[in-house]
């Protein structure tokens, strides 16, 4: 059976070592009495329910699915899902970054995506029933008006309720300009819906007394395209005025998926058949309320493969200690056993190593967006809200699409170092892999992602913004530039800050002429920004910990840091050089290849 250990230690490392968020905190009226200790103490109480709550019924959720009864559509959760759910709404869960105005407890967002990543550690499946309701109540907190607030927030914030995101059709994929879900207006106000939505996540279950769907469909006179789209909340049971619930919607399950991974979710195949819904925002503007939900659900993805990477991560550490095979190359080291522990062989450390360094830089990112979000949504200073939209902008496509292929190069890694136990159902690490995989493919895939981060991100404003983040690096780079202990891990980033500018302007150059040439560069270009921008923290780690050790600090910790910091500078950034030269290849040797297709 595996293991799960919450990573409370590097967590704390990140938050106050290294980004200092209590410091932030201080400049939002809300936040200012938040400190370390309610930080420590709120995570160390998460990590608990998520190994002793979540974690048991990983494996089992895995292997039983959710069942759904065909007569009355009613799906059922795995065993031990529903009552894991209650333990999570008790321990007042659900309201931990929420607004105190609908009951939330009104903590950082930071605070809430360590518990989330911890969550998916523990168990991806069932982390995402309350995982999209944070999402949904995103979109209605932005865009809804008073009274859809106060009808559903408040039993939302509790997890009473929970919500779903109803975007996409069996035609149309991730183009939802060619969506065909039907909006009626009503006499009332209201509108009926009708239409069929697949790949919609936890969109029928028995965990909570109502689901609800936030739901893209098109008005009558609605334009052709993604302009014509509208966003509706259709509730499962309607709501009555004094906030009960009343009668069933007209909106159900018609079958569920059957997946490589995440069986303990139900992916619902949704069928609206006259559904009454109600309009969020304005007509023909529905992806601005989804585009909410969205980059919510980007950040929530990466956070998703971070968990995965950090549980295979510990389990492959500890098989790779205790299981012996064979000696080690330069000579016995366990001389009281047959064999050596299989920790001692190069590629093993390396498969290890790769895991490690993966989720540590992917952490420090991920606390860095939390923080940029919490700016972007209630800093007190406009600029400062400009400025972190503008960087979360830009860091979110990495987040998404650079987290998922670690975590899928990671959880991997660590199922090799198994051998063939790793293939095997009883370890538990071939789920990690089956788990990670959707990663990569929901909520836009990865090339989606990259398009966005080059097309979208980059080339649209000149560079602009990645030039701010270049202006940190160059910031780090001045501040420890004479630091020969500082060397090997400032002149990478400084050349690869150099280089990525450009990359930048050739694709630019090329991409005027032949739109393809983005196409072609865009996948290789956002790992290299990636790596950029995991090397600039990985840098800031360092820096923490050059200066922890120098001052006579003799924790282990952080000759760990320096140590896993070296192995990420010399094996995992020097893949940039490869993907900046298959970058600059061009789109020729793809697109001129229709004999191969013939």
């Amino acid at each position: 059976m595996p293991i799960y250990n919450p990573p409370l230690r590097d967590m704390q490392f990140v938050m106050h070592e290294v980004l200092n968020v209590v410091e932030d905190f201080k400049q939002f009226p809300q936040h200012a009495d938040t400190d370390v200790d309610t930080i420590n103490a709120v995570l160390e109480q998460g990590g608990k329910f998520a190994a002793e709550v979540a974690f048991p019924i990983n494996i089992s959720g895995d292997t039983e699915g959710c069942k759904i009864d065909q007569t009355t559509h009613a799906v059922t959760t795995p065993k031990g899902f529903k009552e894991a759910y209650k333990t999570y709404i008790d321990g007042g869960w659900p309201a931990l970054s929420c607004d105190p105005e609908f009951g939330g407890q009104g903590l950082p967002f930071l605070v809430n995506q360590m518990f989330y990543e911890m969550l998916n550690s523990a168990n991806q499946a069932w982390t995402m029933y309350p995982g999209l309701t944070h999402g949904a109540y995103a979109a209605l907190h932005t865009h809804g008006t008073d009274e859809q607030k106060k009808t559903y927030l408040h039993k939302m914030t509790s997890g009473e309720w929970t919500g779903t995101m109803c975007l996409t059709e069996p035609h149309c994929g991730t183009d939802l300009g060619l969506m065909r879900t039907k909006a009626e207006p009503q006499a009332d106000g209201t509108y009926k819906i009708t239409g069929n939505k697949i790949f919609i996540s936890a969109g029928e279950h028995d965990m909570a007394d109502n689901i609800i769907h936030l739901v893209l469909a098109r008005l009558p006179d609605a334009p052709a395209g993604i302009k014509g789209v509208s966003l509706f909340i259709v509730p499962k049971f309607h709501v009555n005025a004094d906030g009960s619930l009343g009668e069933r919607n007209g909106i159900y399950c018609g079958g569920l998926e059957h997946k490589m991974g995440i069986h303990g979710n139900a992916t619902c195949q949704m069928v609206l058949d006259g559904a009454v819904g109600s309009l969020v925002g304005q007509p023909n503007k529905g992806m601005q309320g989804m585009f909410v939900m969205m980059n919510a659900a980007r950040l929530g993805v990466g956070n998703q493969s971070l968990g995965l990477t950090e549980v295979a991560y510990q389990n492959a550490l500890a098989y790779a200690k205790d299981r012996i095979q064979m000696r080690s190359l330069s000579g016995t080291k366990a001389k009281d056993k047959p064999a050596d522990p299989i920790i001692v062989h190069p590629d093993v450390r390396k498969m290890l190593l790769t895991a490690k360094a993966y989720v540590e830089g992917g952490r420090a990112l991920n606390a860095y967006c939390a923080m940029l979000l919490e700016k972007e949504m209630a800093h007190p200073d406009e600029k400062v809200r400009k400025d972190s939209a503008d960087m979360l902008a830009l860091l979110t496509p990495i987040v998404k699409a650079f987290l998922t292929d670690n975590g899928w190069i990671a959880t991997s890694s660590c199922m090799q170092v198994f051998g063939g136990h790793g293939f095997i159902k009883e370890w538990g690490m071939e789920q990690f892999v089956r788990d990670a995989r959707i990663n990569m493919i929901y909520e836009g895939t990865n090339t989606i992602q990259s398009l966005d981060l080059l097309g979208r991100k980059v080339l649209s404003n000149n560079g602009a913004t990645l030039k701010k983040f270049g202006k940190m690096v160059a910031k780090l780079v001045e501040e420890e530039g004479v630091n020969e202990k500082m060397a090997e891990f400032i002149t990478p980033i400084a050349i690869l800050g150099d280089q990525i500018t450009k990359l930048t302007t050739e694709i630019g150059f090329k991409g005027f002429q032949n739109a393809d040439e983005v196409g072609a560069a865009a996948v290789d270009y956002l790992r290299v920004a990636g790596h950029l921008v995991f090397g600039y923290f990985w840098a800031r780690m360092a820096q923490v910990a050059l200066r922890e050790i120098a001052a006579g600090n003799t924790d282990p910790f952080y000759v760990a840091k320096i140590q896993t910091a070296r192995f990420y500078f010399a094996k995992l950034l020097p893949e940039t050089a490869t993907l900046m030269r298959t970058a600059r290849t061009g789109a020729k040797t793809l697109m001129d290849t229709d004999a191969v297709f013939a």
